[in-house]
């Protein structure tokens, strides 16, 4: 009788690997696509706290979670941060706890719900833990209304 060899268990290179170490498609796919960095963030006057709001920049499609102008949101919208290799542990301070990106970098586990996890892009839409239909846009609101639309949900 052989010896059973057991599977060989596909490598999780985000275990394996930390951010830096990354190739460009590595590093896209470490985005859970929950569009919560797309949301305007305000500095609360008094503990000088971030705080999020439930509105997008007009780039977001917010049924899909993605930038409609991915490749050049950067340049059509100058307070859009590109998240890289080197401006990830500066970065990361604005990102919203549940970011990947973050996690990743504080040594955490990706959660269960992250498609790299799960195996499943829509899991993040399922649990409730995107902007999906949560959120309104920029051009629909004054400037001076901004501090009326702080969530606590991200």
């Amino acid at each position: 009788m052989k010896d059973s060899i057991p599977p060989k268990v596909p490598t999780k290179f985000w275990e394996q690997k930390t951010l830096f170490e990354m190739t460009r498609d590595e590093w896209e796919s470490i985005c859970d696509g929950c569009a919560k960095c797309c949301l305007t963030q305000l500095q609360d006057e008094a503990t000088e706290q971030l705080v999020f709001t439930n509105v997008a920049c007009d780039l977001l499609n917010d049924n899909t979670c993605m930038c409609t102008d991915y490749d050049n949101r950067s340049d059509r919208v100058p307070s859009c941060v590109t998240m890289d290799a080197g401006n990830v542990e500066q970065a990361a301070e604005f990102a919203p706890p549940s970011c990947a990106y973050r996690l990743l970098l504080l040594g955490e586990s990706l959660p269960d719900w992250h498609h790299l996890v799960s195996g499943e892009k829509s899991r993040i839409h399922d649990q409730g833990k995107s902007v999906q239909a949560k959120v309104i846009f920029q051009r629909d609101i004054e400037d001076e209304e901004i501090e009326d639309y702080v969530v606590e949900w991200p």
